[in-house]
């Protein structure tokens, strides 16, 4: 009895610490990503290329405009954080990184990342995340 008492312990130990970790984990993952992303992309200009990319580009011009008008009141989140903890979780670190490698490679085009994130999100996070990176390239 003592056995199976000692085991049952483990497991519900075992279960609150594995859950804890993929809690605080994420949270972290997500927070050590933005800020590398972020001071990457302010260090190197690169900021400054992308802004003039989406300015020159009509679909994507087209894409961050719904931002403006948007309300952030019923948006699902509001911070680069929690955007980057809903996109870890429904999208994946993997294929995060798999997007980011196409992109420096110039191997995908803007339609196909766009329809790949819009079959793994919900209409709202889009929205949330179109308002995001306005506020971020424009410093709203």
């Amino acid at each position: 009895m003592k056995v199976i008492k000692f085991f049952v312990i483990f497991i519900v130990a075992l279960g609150v610490i594995g859950y804890g970790l993929y809690h605080f984990g994420t949270s972290f993952a997500s927070e050590k990503l933005v800020d590398t992303v972020t001071t990457e992309l302010e260090s190197s200009g690169e900021l400054e290329k992308i802004k003039q990319t989406i300015e020159s580009d009509p679909e994507l011009s087209a894409f961050i405009a719904e931002a403006k008008t948007a309300d952030t009141s019923s948006l699902p989140f509001s911070t680069k954080e929690e955007a980057t903890k809903i996109l870890i979780k429904k999208v994946g670190i993997t294929e995060l990184n798999n997007i980011r490698m196409k992109v420096q490679n110039g191997s995908a085009t803007t339609e196909e990342i766009l329809a790949d994130i819009q079959n793994k999100l919900t209409e709202e996070e889009i929205l949330a995340l179109k308002v995001i990176a306005y506020k971020k390239l424009y410093n709203k």
